[in-house]
């Protein structure tokens, strides 16, 4: 690979010894905390907590963590502003009229709502942020059989992820060798180029398909594909700093309820 991807910072964080039940008890924990707190208080503090296990503990670099966030961030950000407008309750703080026929208002209520799904999205995406870097795709395959769940679904899955990495390569070849024929120049030849790279990524994904299959046939293959099982030593000590963790943050979230940005004016 010559780009950096998750599955590459997954192996090679400082928290991969961990056994991976107890980091998705935290993560998933974190995740349903998040979505069911009533104030902005909890999931901010989940999303900085768990920020600086990320890259305190487990050593991910601060600037791809801080460019991974900003992607789903971005989104939620621009769906706040769409719900700070729509919604109108509570007193009017600014009123903007674009044209005559257009009142746009923003409420108390408004920004309440806004800033509590937003900081649900923050803290949602950091504790799904502190599995993925942190828990390679492996572990959680093997889990998952582990947890009785289908065979083919497990195997449907474990497919499906290597041929994602398989498409980005192909197509980080494929584009910087039409950047290096100066593919890119013109809109003209943008628009070819990328036509160009997409059939070629449809052909090559279908032929390496064929190819692994073939593969798997001449190797013995009976529908099931051997995964790992030899997980990692369960922590006692660390089971029970993360089930101190999640106490605390339910606490949290009980004693800051009605906590919004402009006192306690309801939602």
């Amino acid at each position: 690979m010559y780009h950096e991807l998750l599955e590459d910072i997954a192996q090679n964080n400082r928290l991969i010894h961990i056994n991976p039940v107890i980091k998705l008890i935290l993560g998933i924990g974190c995740i349903i905390i998040s979505v069911s707190s009533q104030s902005f208080v909890t999931p901010l503090f989940i999303a900085l907590t768990l920020s600086t296990a990320i890259v305190m503990i487990a050593g991910i670099d601060l600037k791809l963590y801080l460019k991974l966030l900003l992607i789903p961030l971005g989104f939620a950000f621009l769906s706040v502003l769409v719900i700070i407008f729509i919604r109108n309750s509570g007193e009017v703080i600014l009123n903007i009229q674009p044209i005559s026929w257009l009142t746009l208002n923003v409420t108390t209520g408004s920004l309440n709502e806004g800033f509590l799904i937003l900081s649900r999205v923050f803290g949602g995406t950091c504790s799904l942020y502190f599995i993925s870097l942190t828990t390679p795709a492996t572990e959680l395959f093997s889990l998952g059989r582990r947890c009785r769940i289908p065979d083919f679904l497990i195997d449907l899955s474990m497919l499906i992820y290597r041929f994602i990495f398989v498409f980005i390569e192909q197509a980080y070849q494929i584009k910087n060798a039409q950047l290096m024929r100066l593919g890119y120049s013109r809109r003209n030849e943008a628009i070819n180029s990328f036509g160009m790279m997409a059939g070629a990524l449809f052909i090559n994904t279908w032929e390496s398909g064929e190819n692994l299959v073939r593969a798997m046939e001449c190797r013995c293959y009976d529908g099931k594909f051997a995964t790992l099982n030899d997980p990692d030593v369960f922590s006692v000590k660390a089971f029970i700093l993360v089930l101190i963790y999640l106490s605390a943050t339910v606490i949290i979230m009980n004693i800051t309820s009605d906590s919004t940005l402009f006192g306690s004016l309801p939602l």
